[in-house]
């Protein structure tokens, strides 16, 4: 399914974890890895060393892609990495589509405020704007991520968008012989720009029940015979949070809207939500326009 996975890497302890979440997933799928490193332009990084000026970012880039393949000469995974210059977020992005990645891993941090770690933001931004799906792993102290995915929840509220990902979700399931919740959500509160995937106020929980029957149907086309169906009310994200928790989820996979530039609707925000909150592996896939 993953062939060939593009993993952004700064060195910090985030992504080393997920250095070692996407060697899993290599090998399971017998995928190469593509570690990233991109040296930020928008930070001043040129210095003088002796009598040659160099960037200092693209130097320390260099040693920690380095110190990546030796950890993955150890692990047994096909690899290679590279150094590139550019803003951090849409460099990744256009590096994954130059390339024909089929997927994007990307580290995360549950910060809040100005004291987020700059890579979460990146993750987001990263989210937003990828064609291609994206993986985020939030890294807890003493967390461990379960692989295989033995349950995945996939969200869905019938529309093209939310089903295309859905969808990608079943093919995951699939190759990995998932047991598959498929979840809805009806948002009894007002609706704003973070409600998706929910079914809408001129909608009734009957919509709800026909989005998740009939990606229940699709995933019978796919293979996957371990289904468990829920409709359920409330605030999404804590609907999303409490059901993962409750029901030992292991990822998540939904879909986004989100556009490139300024523009952002209605789904976006909910996915950097969940990319922000939950414990598990998230994947997310930009919906058809």
């Amino acid at each position: 399914m993953y062939e060939n996975i593009l993993l952004p890497f700064d060195g910090s302890e985030g992504a080393a974890e997920a250095l070692h979440h996407t060697s899993e997933i290599a090998h399971r799928l017998d995928a190469t890895i593509h570690v990233l490193f991109v040296a930020d332009t928008t930070r001043d990084s040129v210095t003088v060393v002796g009598d040659e000026v160099v960037d200092a970012l693209v130097q320390e880039g260099e040693d920690i892609v380095e110190e990546a393949a030796k950890t993955l000469d150890t692990l047994g995974v096909s690899y290679d990495t590279d150094v590139v210059q550019g803003n951090p977020a849409p460099q990744i992005v256009e590096h994954a589509e130059h390339f024909g990645y089929d997927l994007i891993v990307m580290s995360t941090h549950a910060r809040e405020g100005l004291s987020r770690y700059l890579l979460g933001s990146v993750s987001e931004k990263v989210v937003r704007l990828s064609s291609i799906p994206v993986l985020t792993v939030r890294m807890q102290p003493d967390e461990q991520f379960v692989f295989p995915y033995e349950n995945l929840l996939i969200l869905t509220d019938g529309s093209p968008a939310v089903t295309h990902a859905a969808n990608h979700g079943l093919s995951l399931a699939a190759t990995l012989d998932s047991t598959v919740h498929i979840l809805s959500v009806v948002n009894d509160e007002s609706h704003g720009l973070d409600t998706l995937p929910t079914i809408s106020d001129h909608n009734t929980e009957q919509a709800a029940s026909n989005a998740v029957d009939d990606l229940a149907s699709q995933a019978e086309t796919h293979g996957v015979t371990n289904i468990v169906r829920q409709v359920e009310h409330g605030t999404p994200i804590e609907v999303i949070l409490k059901y993962t928790e409750s029901n030992n989820i292991h990822a998540i996979v939904m879909g986004t809207t989100g556009r490139r530039g300024t523009e952002r609707i209605l789904l976006g925000s909910l996915a950097e939500k969940v990319v922000r909150s939950a414990p598990v592996p998230i994947v997310t896939v930009k919906g058809t326009e």
